[in-house]
């Protein structure tokens, strides 16, 4: 860094100055126009997004905010979160494949790889924390996020945010109530403030105490007012009640209605580009609708956050040669296998189907439309461009180099049997691409006044001109904004096609050594085909690794350690109301494993359930006691089973006596744990009371006078071991 007012301020920081006071004195550096600068983006729009369009989404970082004449850097944005959108960078699991791992210690790998090719490409602010609770299995952008349970997304979210801020700021999203995506632009959800504190904030709370150096607010409404100009959230709860010290953002191009308006509610920088501040805000300073006082509150923010993040960031600048480079494409496959949920392993002439032995294979069926298809995720806003992207048909030919490969491809079951027949063991990959879900932006919306009137005029841009009407004229049809034809959007349905089902169906009656791999980002009902396949794993969009992770977890080298982060219901029925149109919905606290314990229904597949090569019990548990909201539990782990293996420890509470309005069972905390084989291990388990605690109008409280404590391999195990609460309220 060149010696600028900028690193004056950063070095002052490193030696002991308040880094409010070096971002008081930088502000009183700057004119106003530097002042107003700071607001928003750099880039004028509407070159911005012809470029966009026409050369892909944030290959370079968007810049927000730089002041050369000071030596401010300015947040430099790159998106997420399943990696590095810019350049051709690696490509993670999906962070709900991620979230399958239960470990925090390996998404802080994954986080500090993600910081160090950030930085080696000069981007400081990374936007990709995403940690919305997907309410129903049918959202869109599922794959974005780490599971249902605001224990498992915080903890990931923080996780996440201290790894990747060794070198860049993390910017957590979408604040808050983000879980529909065709309606985002236009839905106001409504909740209670119980629901919000106790479910829907609960894990933007646990980033905000990790010290995340940004909240990204998001698309559509709360309680009646867009979330981008929503006072309540962001200068109530996040700054007064949570004592957020960041910056807030908007979420891209339609982030907030008003200029104004949002600088008053607390939203200190519209992103990405040159928009509605560049083009209101001066005046509406002139008419009084906003003023000095709000700009130089936003300025404070953001200025601070620059600071503080450059005076502790790791000294060491990652290089190029990082990027996509072996020691990552080998996290990631690490991250794909470890991630992988075996639901079902049924036995075929006396033994369990996996894992495959080597020498028993010599020829293997592949089958389906996805076999052989890089699928690592949605084509919007987080989809990393990996140079390479290692398919199932592939790892598997690697794998099994001198094994016969039967792959078909096309939607035949009489073809998909006949390969299946002729090998020692059928490997049918089904599931969904980009086209069935991920994020949407359906270019109707160009013809939607209300979003129109969100864009400057295009009168001095040709390129501009041209594409607005180019936009306009495709109205109607389904439009990517970052750059790809693709459906995406809400699922619409939650099962297989029938012609997967019939494939499904007609391999498994051809072999009897028959595995399902489904590619998915969230749940999926199986009660049509489940019982003829004996062998059902969850792969995930696994990221550019994946078919070697596969192949990893089907030959026995890595034991399935991956756990679902999500419960998957029998049926669509038990669970929440959802429709993808909705102009309102209100949100209640029942959703996923909480609804089906509520109503009495059985899971066909419960939070945290998952299946190992090899067996574990759990005993002699103790809860240590409450240290502020947060205590240890101790549970030992032994392995029974002939081979090494993970297991992931749970930790539950059942309030005694909490009513109905409240869970029976939350969860409290949980840890991966490796143990040999016929070996025991004791393992710590961190917990929180917070999921114990249900809001009041005076804030937190017991929700009940005493708990139970368990510590199981799923909501709900039925050989879980318990103990008394190291409640407070006792």
């Amino acid at each position: 860094m060149t010696a600028s007012a900028f690193s004056a301020a950063v070095a002052a920081v490193r030696a002991g100055a308040s880094p409010d006071t070096a971002a008081e004195d930088l502000l009183q550096q700057l004119t106003e126009d530097e002042r107003l600068g700071l607001l928003d983006g750099d880039l004028p729009f509407w070159d911005a997004m012809a470029d966009m369009l026409g050369n892909g989404y944030n290959r370079t970082p968007y810049p927000m905010g730089r002041v050369d004449r000071l030596g401010i850097p300015g947040l430099l944005f790159s998106d997420g979160p399943r990696g590095v959108v810019m350049g051709a960078s690696t490509a993670f699991p999906v962070s709900m494949a991620r979230g399958a791992t239960w470990d925090t210690t390996l998404e802080e790998r994954v986080g500090t790889a993600i910081g160090r090719e950030m930085r080696a490409q000069g981007a400081n602010f990374f936007g990709g924390v995403c940690i919305n609770l997907p309410r129903h299995p049918a959202w869109g952008r599922a794959q974005e996020t780490y599971g249902e349970d605001p224990v498992l997304l915080g903890e990931f979210g923080a996780a996440l945010t201290r790894s990747v801020q060794r070198h860049a700021m993390a910017v957590a999203k979408h604040y808050a109530l983000n879980s529909m995506e065709n309606a985002r632009f236009t839905v106001d959800v409504t909740a209670d403030d119980a629901t919000l504190h106790e479910v829907y904030l609960a894990h933007f709370r646990r980033v905000v105490d990790e010290g995340v150096a940004g909240i990204m607010t998001a698309y559509n409404s709360v309680n009646g007012e867009w979330a981008g100009q929503n006072e309540d959230l962001m200068e109530g709860v996040l700054r007064r009640r949570w004592g957020f010290t960041g910056v807030t953002v908007s979420d891209f191009i339609w982030g907030l209605r008003d200029a104004a308006t949002s600088l008053r509610a607390g939203l200190d920088v519209e992103e990405p580009f040159q928009q509605q501040r560049a083009r209101h805000l001066s005046a509406d300073l002139a008419e009084g609708r906003a003023s000095w006082d709000d700009v130089d509150r936003a300025a404070r923010r953001i200025l601070r956050t620059q600071i503080h993040h450059y005076a502790t960031r790791e000294p060491e600048e990652p290089s190029l040669g990082e990027v996509f480079g072996d020691a990552h494409r080998a996290l990631a496959r690490e991250v794909a296998a470890r991630s992988m949920v075996l639901l079902r392993n049924e036995q075929v002439a006396g033994a369990p189907v996996l894992p495959l032995r080597r020498d028993a294979v010599s020829s293997v069926a592949v089958i389906g439309r996805l076999a052989d298809l890089p699928n690592t995720g949605d084509h919007g806003s987080s989809d990393v461009r990996a140079p390479e992207v290692v398919t199932p048909l592939r790892g598997l030919t690697e794998a099994l180099p001198h094994a016969t490969i039967r792959h078909v491809a096309e939607d035949s079951p009489e073809a998909a049997a006949e390969a299946a027949r002729a090998s020692d063991v059928a490997v049918v990959v089904v599931g969904y691409t980009a086209m069935d879900e991920g994020e949407y932006i359906g270019s109707a919306m160009f013809a939607d006044p209300a979003l129109l009137a969100l864009f400057p005029p295009a009168d001095d841009s040709p390129a501009g001109q041209e594409l607005l009407g180019r936009l306009t004229e495709q109205a109607g049809t389904d439009l990517s904004i970052v750059g790809s034809q693709g459906a995406g959007g809400d699922r619409a349905s939650l099962r297989l096609r029938p012609a997967d089902a019939e494939i499904i169906r007609a391999v498994a009656a051809a072999n009897p050594r028959t595995v399902v791999a489904v590619v998915t980002a969230g749940a999926v009902i199986t009660e049509e085909w489940r019982d003829a396949a004996p062998a059902v794993l969850l792969a995930w969009y696994s990221g550019c690794e994946g078919g070697r992770a596969l192949a990893d977890v089907l030959l026995g080298e890595v034991d399935t350690a991956g756990r679902l982060p999500f419960s998957i219901p029998t049926t669509e029925d038990h669970l929440p109301f959802f429709d993808r149109d909705a102009t309102a919905i209100t949100y209640d606290k029942w959703f996923g494993q909480r609804l089906l314990d509520r109503d009495g229904h059985r899971a066909a597949f419960p939070l945290g359930f998952g299946l190992s090569y090899t067996t574990f019990t759990l005993s002699g548990l103790e809860a240590g006691p409450v240290s502020g909201e947060t205590f240890d539990a101790t549970v030992t782990v032994t392995n029974t089973g002939p081979r090494d293996g993970r297991h992931v420890v749970q930790l539950y509470g059942l309030p005694t006596g909490a009513g109905d309005d409240f869970p029976a069972r939350v969860l409290l905390g949980f840890a991966s744990v490796a143990v040999p084989a016929g070996r025991s291990v004791r393992v710590t388990v961190p917990a929180s009371v917070r999921p114990l605690q249900r809001w009041t109008g005076d804030g937190f409280a017991p929700a009940a006078p005493t708990a139970t404590i368990e510590a199981a391999a799923y909501a709900g195990d039925p050989a879980a071991v318990t103990a008394s609460s190291p409640w407070p309220g006792r």
